[in-house]
């Protein structure tokens, strides 16, 4: 059935041939065989079996059975037409302790993933750390602990050899942000921590072993592009009152300067470091230099504008008559446009590599009628976003490619099941996919710019 949302030529039109399209996952959200071939116990392991964390009490045992399932998904992401695919390796599946023994039954789950992408002539995009850390490293302290960012390092250095050649890029972290605030400091995400000191120390140490792995990784001559990737939000202020426009200010630099600050400047925010005093992370000599080892790209993820308010209430969109997702998010595609072009103006004169929008996509109920699934909330989403996309390329924003969040339906964090992201529904009962209108809108899109770039 045809989306009632008509691809136009003109938005395809928009992108250059080079532009790289694909689809997103990670481990612990699709790939379930928790306790199979080996794989080590992770953090998220670990706190989904802690009671009245995850909102319908699920985990990720199971999740989209992708493991079991590789091949048919893999058809799957050929049959959307897309150029890649962002995945992620699970640490404790091919290193079950995070240090010691590699596990070669979990080495060739990863091996057979690639391989199929090879053959299918898409581009594989790997990312090394999307959370779920071993829990036998959390035991020992986690990334608060120093010891970490080495084993992180030799476990990079074991996933670039086996694949470094094969892989189009690797990823070091995916939103260290949401590792060290809602895992470190707010607890509502694995490993559980409520610690404003822990979570400064988390974060410096991501990064610390972001550059590290850079550092090796290229040492050791690997051919893949690297990079991170950050969740960033578009922080706006709710008037032009000083106390909203000083509430603004305040979220850009906890939750972009914070992390993008030092990976191009080689600096903390000062204004942060004053505020965070005595809780200032520990910083070894040669720690910021190594942060700010250039990259081959910035991965965005990008879902919604956040409106700071002074009184440190939060501004509800859907009161102001604002379209919001099923996560209770702002839809406000502009944002994305306005965000590139402030990182564009902040960091071009400081190394600014291309910039991929490795995340974008949204959360919505999806009716399901006799097994077809007309999400038309998800295509306005998409179609809005990446015109936004493009209008931020008309610019002169350096952008390399876009990535839609998720392939699937899957184990969403603390909310499990009950949010829906993916192009493909799953039915969670039988694990049966079935690509909805969005992912058939998504496949005319790429139709549509193939046929561009062919004329």
């Amino acid at each position: 059935m045809k989306s009632s949302f008509p691809t136009t030529r003109a938005l395809a039109a928009r992108f250059p041939d080079t532009f790289l399209w694909g689809v997103a996952t990670s481990s612990f959200q699709i790939e379930g065989a928790a306790r199979e071939d080996g794989k080590g116990e992770s953090i998220w392991d670990r706190f989904c079996a802690q009671p009245g964390v995850i909102a319908d009490g699920s985990n990720g045992d199971i999740a989209c059975d992708h493991v079991h399932r590789l091949e048919a998904d893999l058809n799957l992401i050929y049959a959307l037409g897309v150029g890649c695919y962002r995945f992620s390796v699970s640490w404790p599946r091919v290193q079950p302790l995070g240090q010691g023994d590699w596990n070669e039954a979990g080495f060739a789950f990863y091996e057979r993933l690639i391989a199929g992408l090879q053959q299918r002539g898409i581009k594989a995009s790997l990312t090394l750390n999307h959370w779920d850390l071993p829990q036998a490293l959390q035991d020992r302290g986690g990334w608060e602990s120093r010891e970490t960012v080495g084993h992180f390092v030799t476990y990079a250095r074991e996933v670039a050899r086996r694949f470094g050649s094969r892989v189009d890029t690797i990823t070091t972290h995916n939103e260290p942000w949401v590792v060290a605030v809602l895992g470190n400091e707010q607890g509502i995400f694995a490993p559980g921590i409520k610690s404003r000191r822990v979570m400064l120390q988390v974060a410096h140490h991501l990064l610390v072993s972001h550059g590290a792995v850079l550092r090796a990784l290229r040492q050791d001559g690997c051919p893949a592009k690297l990079g991170i990737v950050l969740n960033l939000a578009h922080i706006v202020p709710a008037s032009p009152l000083p106390a909203d426009e000083a509430a603004a200010d305040h979220g850009d630099a906890t939750g972009r300067r914070w992390y993008a600050d030092p990976l191009f400047k080689g600096e903390y925010p000062p204004e942060l470091v004053a505020e965070y005093g005595a809780d200032m992370p520990t910083i070894e000599p040669g720690d910021m230099d190594l942060i700010a080892t250039p990259m081959d790209y910035l991965g965005v993820n990008y879902y919604m504008r956040i409106v700071a308010r002074g009184d440190g209430q939060p501004w509800d969109p859907a009161a102001h008559g604002r379209p919001v997702s099923d996560m209770g998010w702002e839809i406000y595609p502009r944002g994305l446009t306005e965000l590139l072009r402030l990182l564009h103006r902040d960091y071009r004169d400081h190394g600014l590599p291309p910039i991929y929008i490795t995340e974008n996509g949204g959360a919505f109920p999806d009716p399901t009628t006799d097994g077809h699934v007309q999400d038309d909330d998800r295509i306005a989403y998409l179609n809005t976003h990446i015109g936004a996309v493009a209008d931020a390329l008309d610019a002169g924003v350096p952008l390399g490619g876009y990535m839609v969040w998720s392939l699937m339906d899957n184990f969403e964090w603390a909310s499990g099941y009950a949010k829906r992201f993916g192009i493909v529904h799953v039915d969670y009962a039988t694990l049966t996919r079935t690509p909805k209108a969005s992912a058939h809108w998504l496949t005319d899109l790429l139709r549509h710019w193939k046929e561009t770039h062919r004329a």
